[in-house]
């Protein structure tokens, strides 16, 4: 149930993202100003331009343009009458399609023909934001009728001349600031989840890290060529070679998107035939973009539907992997699922568009830019949440450590230090030590009147008196049995009579009285020699003390141990 919400709410994310162009103001689609139809005529050579602009009839309307095949077209607008004046400026917009040249020419109804052309860099010169050509009308005091434009090398892969609009300035200068937000903010997002991951690359390693910063950098490169931008850092560049260098970017990104999710994915995500068939894909997307980047010149048509035909493997890897992770129950699942849903669904509409089933529009043929940009975010929202994870199991591997040091240096019965922690932490302290032994007397008889487990419970009780009557900075062990060692510095030492009377006062099982004797030493305790003089002073003092009557404490000297 929880993978089929997931899939839902993935496919609902595409769908808004392809559909955003029909609820989005128009000049943050650059469907600005009004439609222009247009009708278009098959150049058959030695035609005269100032006689098909006065003979629209001649020009097929109702035919869809990709139908009449490659080659050089004219062109021809319904009638516009409409003046381009300084204070009213008006622009032709139109798609960046693969072409070779354009020439527009502006009928005026005093009858002047008005020709514009462009040079060997296509519709560079005209390029604006969102990768679509802009023309500026000719001012005049004349009225404009009509367009017409002579298309030379058009490919027609989608059409010869689509998303023609006429606008004024100030719609034109609207919709690239609209576009200017859109792309710097979608810009601006590639280059900060760039850096700071590869920031945490540099501090933690993760491989995963890497690759999704060869991810976040080839989708800024994708947005850097597909908005136009390109053209604008490079004006001397073909629009033709603008449009090559967006498709191989666009199958490196597609490419780097499956690297990085095969690398940060749980192992058993891609176990066998999945593992393989990913890098297949990716390799397939990265050699694709290179055979249009290489061969789009000789033949653009074919490498176009190839190209086509290799992004659907996108799919193909996709919805195995999500259905992998949901079957091993992958912590990533729902962030996947959500940021895969929408590059899918777009780029299987763009498939469909590119392949005629479904008709072009701006939006659509720049969904795959906001669907990417949302998949680098939610990618790196995966990123912080498995980092999370990492940590949360580092902390508690080092607290199974932590608990596994204290309980093998931990008492189990009364949680003082054991004889062995106890030796490691003393041997070695500065300055004069005093040690204490304190024993029970006449344990035996606790157990014997209270049974194993309340002696077990004396000896809990007489642990923790230890314990609290203990100054800061004192060492308390149960060195075996009844037998307990004190050890602190002889300026903090505490006295052995005080700690005589906090045993009796301790309320013990069944008001049992319990008693001890001690034994206290004084010297260094810079070695194991130290320790061993030390503790035969303490042990003979202790004996003193139960040999005087027991519940006493007294003290020896080291030299005479």
């Amino acid at each position: 149930m929880l993978a089929l919400r997931l899939l839902r709410l993935s496919v609902l994310i595409g769908a808004l993202i392809a559909l955003l162009g029909t609820a989005m103001p128009a000049q943050a689609q650059g469907n600005v100003g009004r439609e222009l139809p247009v009708c278009v005529l098959r150049d058959t050579g030695g035609m005269n331009p100032a006689e098909l602009i006065g003979h629209p009839e001649r020009f097929d309307c109702t035919t869809r343009q990709y139908k009449l095949g490659p080659g050089d077209f004219w062109v021809i607008s319904r009638d516009i009458d409409q003046s381009s004046r300084p204070g009213s400026r008006l622009f032709v917009r139109f798609a960046s399609l693969w072409q070779q040249g354009m020439a527009m020419h502006t009928l005026y109804a005093d009858g002047l023909i008005f020709t514009q052309r462009t040079d060997a860099r296509g519709i560079t010169p005209w390029i604006q934001l969102g990768a679509i050509g802009e023309i500026q009308i000719e001012r005049r005091e004349a009225r404009v009728e009509r367009l017409l434009w002579h298309v030379q090398g058009s490919a027609n892969m989608r059409g010869v001349m689509l998303g023609t609009r006429l606008v004024t300035g100030t719609e034109s200068q609207r919709a690239t600031i609209a576009l200017t937000a859109l792309y710097a903010a979608f810009g601006g997002l590639c280059l900060g989840l760039l850096v700071y991951n590869l920031a945490l690359w540099g501090a933690l390693r993760h491989r995963f890290q890497l690759y999704y910063c060869i991810m976040a950098l080839g989708l800024l490169g994708y947005v850097f060529s597909s908005s136009g931008a390109l053209a604008w850092a490079f004006p001397d560049i073909a629009n033709n070679d603008r449009l090559r260098i967006n498709y191989l970017l666009l199958g490196c990104t597609g490419a780097s998107a499956l690297i990085f999710a095969r690398s940060f994915f749980e192992e058993q995500v891609f176990a066998g035939w999945l593992g393989r068939f990913t890098y297949v894909v990716a390799g397939a997307l990265v050699g694709v973009g290179l055979l249009v980047f290489c061969f789009a010149p000789l033949n653009v048509q074919i490498v176009d539907a190839a190209f086509s035909t290799v992004f659907l493997l996108l799919g193909a890897v996709v919805g195995p992997t999500l259905w992998r992770a949901w079957r091993v129950r992958s912590n990533y699942l729902w962030l996947f699922a959500i940021g895969w849903g929408a590059p899918i669904l777009t780029s299987l509409l763009r498939t469909l568009a590119n392949f005629h089933l479904i008709e072009w529009n701006f939006w659509l043929d720049n969904s795959t830019l906001l669907s990417m940009a949302l998949e680098a975010l939610m990618s790196s929202l995966a990123i912080a949440y498995r980092i999370k994870l990492l940590r949360d199991e580092r902390d508690d591997a080092i607290a199974s450590e932590v608990m596994a040091r204290r309980l093998a240096d931990t008492d189990p019965l009364t949680g003082l230090l054991n004889r062995r922690a106890f030796l490691a932490q003393a041997i070695g302290r500065p300055g004069e030590q005093q040690l204490l032994i304190a024993d029970i007397d006449h344990f035996k008889r606790v157990n014997e009147t209270l049974g194993h487990d309340g002696g077990d419970e004396v000896l809990r009780l007489f642990a923790r008196t230890l314990r609290h009557a203990a100054p800061p900075g004192t060492l308390v062990a149960r060195m075996g049995g009844e037998e307990f060692a004190i050890l602190a510095s002889v300026d903090a030492a505490p006295e052995p009579e005080q700690l005589l009377a906090k045993l009796r006062a301790t309320r013990m099982p069944f008001d049992l009285k319990v008693t001890a004797s001690i034994g206290a030493c004084t010297g260094p305790l810079t070695s194991e020699i130290d320790w061993k003089s030390l503790y035969r002073g303490a042990d003979i003092a202790l004996f003193e003390a139960k040999s005087a009557g027991r519940d006493r404490a007294r003290s020896a000297h080291r030299e005479a141990a």
